[in-house]
């Protein structure tokens, strides 16, 4: 048991380390071109953010364990919407500022993590379902980025461009190995302590896979770019619950434990409600309600306990 957890805190660190690299990497090839801080954090960031989920996700499908991906898939949703802005708020020491421009063209958001519940709702994803979530992300991410862009001049150097191209593929090179590792570990260590594999995706792995848009935010936050933290974890949250499910049922369909969406899904889409009703009152997410996030969090994380020991 101890060699499984040993090898489970390995390849999630460098899970976690390859990721925040890669989204360094990310970022700087972005800001080669004239994109607004909300779309490289909406859609460049959250890209890379994601991952570390997917690829856990995918060598979970092929180790026959889909609902593994998928617990951790929902698990890091509610940790990224409630957890990881409870933390900032914290560390940071402020409120984080909303822009009005961002409630306006995300007010459809809290409702489009709906779908995947509904899809799921019988305890499977069919190829057809998955390729319905992929072109839902799909859509919302393009009408994103087309608001987003400001057409002019290029900025940056091309062979700049090249070498934080070069990197990044080498971080996500190294970021496939761990979570292939990641999975096996996980579930040897399930095996060993006589408990659900999901409770540890969930509450594990799940809360690991959100380091890298953590780590991102905070510093975007400390640099007072309220925007590029706020739509570097509302990029990764969608794309988690869209695309990544997505790609999960094309590669294989699944079935999995139907209260990984009655419970887990459900406290997915009330923290998704419950964030963005904060976010309205007053345009600002503050430390009370960051506080409030971290109970929400607290709570689900007690209800997965007791439900899957």
């Amino acid at each position: 048991m101890l060699l499984n957890l040993i090898v489970l805190a390995v390849s999630l660190f460098f899970v976690v380390q390859c990721a925040t690299l890669a989204t360094r990497y990310a970022v700087r090839l972005a800001e080669s071109f004239r994109i607004s801080k909300y779309v490289v954090g909406f859609i460049i960031v959250a890209v890379i953010s994601i991952m570390p989920e997917t690829f856990i996700s995918i060598n979970s499908a092929i180790a026959g364990m889909p609902s593994f991906g998928l617990g951790t898939l929902f698990g890091s949703n509610v940790a990224d919407l409630t957890f990881v802005f409870a933390v900032i708020i914290a560390i940071s020491g402020r409120g984080i500022k909303i822009q009005s421009t961002i409630l306006k063209n995300n007010a459809a958001y809290p409702f489009l993590l709906l779908i995947p519940l509904m899809l799921g709702f019988d305890g499977y994803y069919s190829r057809l379902e998955g390729a319905a979530l992929i072109v839902t992300g799909a859509i919302f991410y393009y009408l994103a980025f087309k608001n987003g862009f400001n057409e002019g001049m290029v900025r940056g150097r091309l062979d700049h461009r090249a070498k934080n191209l070069c990197l990044l593929v080498s971080c996500m090179a190294v970021l496939l190995a761990g979570s292939h590792y990641t999975v096996i570990s996980a579930s040897a260590l399930a095996a060993d302590l006589g408990i659900s594999p999901i409770l540890i995706a969930m509450l594990i792995v799940g809360l690991g896979t959100t380091m890298p848009e953590l780590l991102f935010s905070l510093k975007s936050v400390q640099r007072n770019d309220d925007a590029l933290a706020l739509g570097d974890v509302l990029g990764t949250v969608l794309a988690d619950a869209t695309v990544v499910v997505g790609i999960l049922a094309l590669i294989s369909p699944f079935s999995f434990p139907q209260k990984t969406i009655y419970i887990t899904g459900t406290f997915m889409v009330f923290a998704a409600f419950l964030l963005f009703s904060f976010m309205r009152s007053g345009k600002i997410l503050s430390k009370k309600e960051g506080g409030l996030l971290f109970a929400f969090w607290m709570l689900f994380a007690c209800g997965e306990f007791f439900l899957n020991i």
